[in-house]
């Protein structure tokens, strides 16, 4: 029987996951199988257990079960602590369930290697203050920025996101209609909703010079509005397809031993699934 894993989330239908990692395979000669599997909402502990069970090596978690997975862990790697949440859980040789966090992983690699951004030294603005946010900062910090804003809906939600990073001076935080007068290198959109959508603005000068970034860790068929606001001031552009295969290549890379080129397997799902 080929070693067995999956990818758990509610909805699921629109995973790319089983693509990436079926292309992760063949690239790097490794016998699996990955399917995608649609969890009832209040049957995730029960799905976990059955597919362990069974004999599974590892998830993938999406929507909305990160942090019922990060719970679900026997133990869990620092950045999962710190992310709140997990998207991989993986079963150990002693039969212990692992969580861990590679969103932030993949991000960073994505923004530094895939686009050649740089990060260090710059002025960056996170949009959000969800899960996909908190996964992602400690990372970005890592890199060293010269500040990082974090503007939310509510002030409250990105102050107590801040606070577990007591010791990290370079964060404030801010309304979306405080971020007049200032100006940014980096523009992070780590909300799943439009931001425009929802009535949304950004000052018109919020980027700093036409040689400022702007990445949606969202992605799609269609250029989010987002991307559309900063691409017409000359912004740089980038989606999260990238952060997506970064951060599955991590888990491929965890789980086999071996870690697979991931820029062919972006290019390839651009054309597959016609991702602009």
């Amino acid at each position: 029987m080929l070693d067995q894993y999956a990818v758990f989330g509610n909805p699921i239908k629109h995973s790319l996951s089983p693509a990436i990692h079926n292309e992760f395979a063949s690239q790097t000669e490794q016998s699996l199988v990955y399917r995608r599997k649609l969890v009832p909402i209040d049957s995730f502990s029960a799905s976990v257990d059955k597919f362990f069970l069974e004999g599974g090596l590892g998830l993938n978690i999406t929507l909305p079960f990160k942090i019922e997975a990060h719970d679900y862990a026997d133990f869990l790697t620092d950045r999962a602590i710190l992310a709140g949440a997990a998207n991989i859980l993986s079963r150990m040789p002693d039969g212990d369930i692992c969580g861990d966090n590679s969103d932030g992983f993949g991000l960073i690699t994505d923004i530094k290697t895939n686009l050649g951004w740089k990060i260090r030294s710059k002025r960056v603005l996170v949009l959000g203050a969800g899960g996909a946010v908190r996964g992602v900062l400690k990372p970005l910090l890592e890199e060293k920025p010269r500040s990082l804003v974090i503007a939310n809906r509510t002030i409250k939600r990105a102050a107590d996101l801040v606070e577990a990073f007591p010791d990290q001076l370079e964060i404030s935080v801010c309304g979306y209609d405080n971020l007049c007068g200032r100006s940014f290198d980096l523009i992070i959109n780590g909300t799943s909703a439009g931001l425009f959508g929802k009535g949304l603005s950004l000052p018109d000068r919020i980027l700093s010079s036409r040689y400022a970034a702007c990445y949606d860790m969202m992605y799609g068929s269609v250029s989010s509005a987002f991307l559309e606001w900063a691409d017409k001031r000359g912004a740089s552009v980038a989606d999260g397809l990238g952060m997506l295969v970064e951060q599955a290549a991590e888990s491929f890379f965890i789980w086999r031993g071996v870690r697979p080129h991931t820029e062919a397997v972006i290019k390839l799902l651009r054309e597959r699934f016609s991702i602009s």
